[in-house]
């Protein structure tokens, strides 16, 4: 069943926007030394995030303060942002009964700030996907209950890729309750290459981490198992644009890999969402000609330093038709989010 919901047409969607709650509740499970989130006040209109004792990022006000983005929206030309938790907050390392508390704060706090301003934001939930009737209850709370329009799941859970099939029930259940699934880099793979500062963890591991999370919804026939299932790969699908063109030589060269997979890859891949958050008029035209004009978003990563701060004009230098560009703009988001 869509959704319906008031979408002003005149702007972008941003489906890839990030918050961070003014405070999070005081921890009380029972694991000493628990990851459990905290604030503390840093320079004015910033705080700072403190997991374990150290400070792991310092935000704006721009992460929890809904007049705030909407100010920011207004200048960027953006009609409504999709809300999703900050990815460290999924925090799949922890018990899973203190991951479920910790995903039911994100997930009122998401809901609130979506009821302040009706009509300019749709909310991503979390999910606790340590533990697998958790994450499926309290999915199916975020969508039933408080009318997310989905969830936020991380490229991997303690290792195991998103599309391994040990996750299909939390899918099966994603399907069933016409919720719109937003896959982001966490924790990538291939730290320990690295050489250099460590925001390097995004700019250059979350590419390839991503590319992996969407390799392993390819390879292991997510889509083809559950067709009605819809998921948007952020940060354009990083590397699984290289990887793709080689991956389908492959299937039609090595009849193994046919046997294995069902669909052939640049189908499967075909069956996906992708944001367009790449920086890049080429690679942006790139992850078009390969997925379809049907298949890309906007993305932003608002409010972090990477975001991309001119999402509109990004859209108007591809050269695209206005019906495409319309289409990258908000019939595509529409589309994904389940809305009429």
């Amino acid at each position: 069943m869509s959704r319906a919901c008031p979408v002003p047409l005149c702007g972008c969607i941003d489906v890839h926007t990030h918050v961070v709650p003014h405070d999070f509740p005081a921890y009380l499970g029972h694991r000493i030394g628990a990851a459990w989130p905290s604030m503390r006040e840093a320079q004015p209109c910033h705080r700072h995030v403190v997991i374990s004792g150290k400070v792991y990022r310092t935000v704006s006000n721009q992460a929890w303060d809904t007049e705030v983005r909407r100010a920011d929206m207004d200048r960027l030309g953006v009609a409504r942002q999709v809300l999703s938790p900050m990815p460290e907050l999924l925090s799949y390392w922890l018990d899973p009964a203190d991951g479920a508390a910790l995903a039911r704060y994100l997930n009122e706090t998401l809901a609130q700030m979506c009821a302040g301003a009706p009509g300019r934001f749709s909310a991503l939930g979390a999910a606790p996907l340590q533990d697998m009737d958790l994450a499926i209850r309290e999915m199916e709370f975020a969508v039933g209950t408080l009318g997310l329009a989905g969830v936020e799941v991380g490229s991997n859970v303690g290792g195991v890729p998103i599309g391994d099939p040990r996750f299909w029930p939390f899918f099966e259940a994603a399907q069933a309750c016409n919720a719109a699934v937003f896959v982001h880099p966490l924790r990538p793979a291939g730290m320990e290459r690295l050489v250099g500062p460590a925001s390097l963890e995004q700019i250059v591991a979350f590419p390839g981490e991503i590319g992996l999370a969407a390799a392993s919804i390819v390879t292991g026939g997510l889509m083809a198992r559950f067709p009605r299932l819809r998921i948007a790969l952020s940060h354009g699908g990083g590397a699984i644009q290289t990887v793709l063109p080689r991956l389908q030589h492959a299937w039609e060269c090595q009849p193994a890999l046919r046997e294995a997979m069902p669909v052939a890859p640049l189908d499967a891949a075909r069956s996906l969402w992708f944001d367009n958050l790449l920086y890049s008029a080429t690679a942006i035209r790139a992850l078009v000609e390969t997925v379809g004009s049907d298949r890309v978003m906007i993305g932003t990563d608002y409010p972090f330093a990477i975001m991309d701060a001119d999402p509109a004009r990004r859209v108007e230098t591809l050269g695209f038709s206005e019906g495409e560009q319309e289409a990258l703009r908000w019939k595509n988001a529409l589309a994904w989010l389940g809305v009429e």
